[in-house]
């Protein structure tokens, strides 16, 4: 093949697999900004926490639907810990929510199929309630830090929840997870165009030596659990084995470099150990389980039907429209944050504030939980984060540095 032959392939591979996936990642934008708006989550707290598997069971049933991307998930967990949380079930909260979602489930029947579609929810559900309860065990004897003080928040009418379930579903989470589905998408698309078909029924790995190659690469990934997908659907189409490709959506998105440290650091080094073995257990059992024990051909038809004949001629109208739609929402984004960071920058310029760098802020769930918590501080009247400079701004009266600071290390970030 000629240079331009690739450039081509990509070209309809990458608008093939956005079309496919668009139509049920609006539908899962949706779905997030209605959990967002409408699930209490200051009630939620409390039910994590109490005997440990109570508290595993229902942090992870809460964790499994919500919309969290994987750098979202830990300062939100890291939150929910110092505001009552246990450590077992902050530990079932972080393995179970960044392995799925409403979006990344429609997403993964859109690309995968069913059965994959099925099983994911399934594994995020039962690893979710066994770290937590092992995390429980391991750590009874460990004495928890000094917790937040809950604060009241003015009820907001339904109109007002529907605006904010509209504004989070179609601004503020794309803002968090299209950097990452968009390199997804373009990684799977490079796989694709230059990797041959078969490639790795040509290095002839066994499925277990796949999946423990696919989990070294895994876990310092930093990758949402919508991204994952894409790369998973060329990887099988390539010749990985089922369960290797279930592997990286399960550990991909779970696991990474920042998360590790923060847990670390937040809740203990037996916390980490409990988080990491379940999850890399739990993703090579069930890789296991779908080489060797469930129908090989339940999750390699759909990804061979939908990507494999299909390079950009047979999408269906309202499949463009989506991805139109997603392309303009993702690049709205990218607008709208340049533009608050601007008029931020400006608003700081007037005003007598004080400004300290933190690092370790990635997401929309980073800005509010960084500002929600310094804010419950006596002397802080207003904190705002700008996750461009990754600094926080903070007003108030007599404001006492060295207990914004310990704040801001007790949710795991670094105060530069």
């Amino acid at each position: 093949m000629e240079l331009t032959d690739y450039i081509q392939k990509f070209f309809n591979d990458f608008l093939t697999i956005l079309s496919e996936m668009s139509p049920y990642l609006l539908l899962g934008f949706f779905f997030a900004g209605l959990l967002y708006a409408f699930m209490p989550r200051q009630k939620i707290e409390k039910y994590f926490s109490g005997s440990p598997l109570k508290s595993s069971v229902l942090a992870s049933l809460f964790g499994v639907p919500l919309p969290l991307c994987s750098c979202g998930v830990i300062p939100t967990g890291t939150a929910l810990y110092k505001n009552g949380a246990s450590k077992g079930g902050t530990v079932s909260f972080l393995i179970s929510t960044p392995q799925t979602g409403v979006d990344s489930i429609l997403a993964t029947f859109s690309l995968l199929g069913l059965p994959f579609a099925i099983i994911r929810p399934i594994a995020a559900l039962i690893t979710g309630i066994t770290g937590g309860y092992i995390t429980s065990k391991i750590t009874k004897e460990e004495v928890k830090e000094v917790q937040f003080e809950e604060t009241k928040k003015a009820k907001k009418s339904f109109l007002q929840k529907v605006k904010d379930a509209f504004k989070y579903g179609f601004l503020d989470f794309i803002q968090d997870i299209s950097k990452w589905l968009v390199v997804g998408l373009v990684l799977a698309a490079i796989i694709s165009a230059l990797i041959p078909d078969d490639f790795f029924n040509v290095l002839n790995l066994s499925p277990i030596l796949q999946m423990l190659l696919i989990l070294v690469v895994s876990i310092p990934l930093y990758i949402c659990a919508t991204g994952t997908i894409p790369l998973a659907a060329v990887l099988l189409l390539k010749g990985i084995s089922p369960g290797a490709a279930f592997v990286l959506l399960m550990a991909g998105p779970a696991t990474n470099a920042a998360t590790i440290t923060m847990i670390g650091k937040v809740l203990g080094k037996r916390s980490l150990f409990a988080y990491l073995g379940t999850i890399i257990a739990g993703a090579l059992s069930f890789g296991l389980l779908i080489d060797y024990v469930l129908p090989t051909q339940w999750f390699m038809q759909v990804a061979n039907q939908q990507l494999s004949h299909n390079h950009g001629q047979d999408l269906q109208w309202w499949q463009i429209l989506s991805a139109i739609t997603l392309m303009a929402l993702i690049i709205n984004g990218y607008i709208q944050k340049f533009i608050n960071n601007k008029t931020q920058t400006k608003n700081n310029n007037i005003m007598d504030v004080q400004t300290i760098k933190v690092d370790g802020m990635t997401c929309n769930h980073c800005k509010a939980n960084v500002e929600s918590n310094l804010e419950k501080l006596p002397f802080v009247n207003v904190a705002k984060v700008n996750l461009t400079d990754k600094t926080v701004t903070i007003e108030g009266d007599n404001i006492e540095m060295e207990l914004i600071k310990n704040t801001i290390d007790s949710l795991g970030y670094k105060n530069l």
